[in-house]
């Protein structure tokens, strides 16, 4: 394996995205966490109270000679809705922000480049509220919420939300899919 790089991501509930960078050909690892809060280690319980100001990420590290940071956003801004400030449907707060937390200046331009691109295409209806931002201090999620989907594919949430996402990544990105 060559080179790794880091990007971290907030796109509403963290089950959803995990479920789908597990799947991305070149994702070495996909793990839920929380970033840019207040507090130190917070807790889930404490994220999910708002109060925190943390929200809710997925911290990819990829291998670019695989695929590249522009295709991890491509479908990053495919997978969720970058026009809702604060929300993804019934999931409501700070914490499910859209946020592309770069840990480069290349991904810094890259993500801007991106929504600039995707802004004046028109792509979406409403206006893009993504925010790019350095990448703070990742705190690990609990144990519980690793590879949640993958774990616990019945429970209502993943049926109704997870695993529609997950469908939607299979059939757009399916040259992007893991063997296997």
């Amino acid at each position: 394996m060559g080179q790794q790089e880091v990007v971290t991501l907030g796109g509403g509930c963290f089950w959803c995205l995990e479920a789908v960078y597990h799947e991305t050909e070149g994702v070495i690892s996909a793990i839920s966490g929380y970033m840019g809060g207040r507090s130190v280690n917070p807790t889930y319980k404490e994220v999910c109270s708002g109060g925190s100001g943390h929200v809710e990420v997925v911290q990819v590290t990829f291998d670019p000679a695989v695929i590249t940071f522009r295709d991890i956003i491509e479908i990053f801004f495919s997978i969720h809705d970058p026009t809702t400030l604060n929300r993804q449907g019934n999931d409501v707060g700070t914490q499910y922000r859209s946020v592309i937390y770069f840990h480069s200046p290349e991904q810094e331009a890259t993500a801007r480049a991106m929504i600039a691109e995707l802004t004046a295409e028109k792509v979406f209806g409403s206006p893009i509220v993504t925010t790019v931002e350095p990448a703070p201090q990742f705190w690990p999620a609990e144990d519980y919420h690793q590879e949640y989907f993958a774990n616990n594919p019945y429970q209502p949430y993943c049926s109704f939300v997870v695993a529609p996402k997950l469908k939607k990544f299979r059939q757009k990105f399916a040259a992007r899919r893991k063997a296997g």
